[in-house]
């Protein structure tokens, strides 16, 4: 897995790997975003959907600590052996939205994210056990949780829209 030296690594990281993941979505009309492709498990809009459920969990649960409210992870309707669950319910909330505004939602999210890091000194980012949300058996420090909430889906699911293009002829 990648690693970062400091939030401005990761930062930039996050600013460039969501900017070309976007970028994927130009061309795809509204009457595709729900298309399905051989060999792709997710359509333009569940793609996106999935995207703004995890970096809208990862501000939550942010939110919550913060607020004195005791966070269970993932939500307390979904626990980690019930994914497929958690993934419908994200389609489910988001999937109705026109791609345009999904798109600007994860905009605004990936802004809050930004924000979010530059508001946190070293140690609250990159020491394990520094958020009672993000400490796990596997001690994992916030900036993890945020590299695999954001940029490294941003890299593979901007494959899976690259995929999904040539399979659709829509690229």
């Amino acid at each position: 897995m990648q690693t970062y030296k400091d939030k401005t690594e990761l930062i930039e990281a996050i600013k460039k790997t969501y900017r070309f993941y976007d970028n994927e979505f130009d061309g795809i009309k509204e009457d595709e975003k729900n298309r399905d492709a051989p060999g792709i498990d997710k359509t333009p809009s569940q793609n996106i959907s999935y995207q703004l459920g995890w970096t809208g969990l990862l501000l939550r649960w942010e939110s919550d600590e913060k607020g004195g409210i005791e966070v269970k992870t993932p939500t307390s309707e979904y626990k980690w052996n019930n994914l497929k669950g958690l993934y419908q319910s994200f389609y489910d909330q988001y999937g109705s939205y026109h791609l345009a505004e999904q798109r600007e939602l994860l905009q605004k999210q990936v802004n809050e994210i930004i924000e979010w890091i530059e508001s946190l000194d070293h140690e609250t980012l990159f020491t394990p056990e520094q958020r009672q949300w993000a400490t796990t058996p596997a001690k994992w420090p916030v900036w993890k949780w945020v590299h695999i909430n954001t940029v490294a889906p941003f890299k593979n699911f901007r494959t899976q829209l690259r995929k999904w293009k040539k399979e659709t002829g829509t690229d």
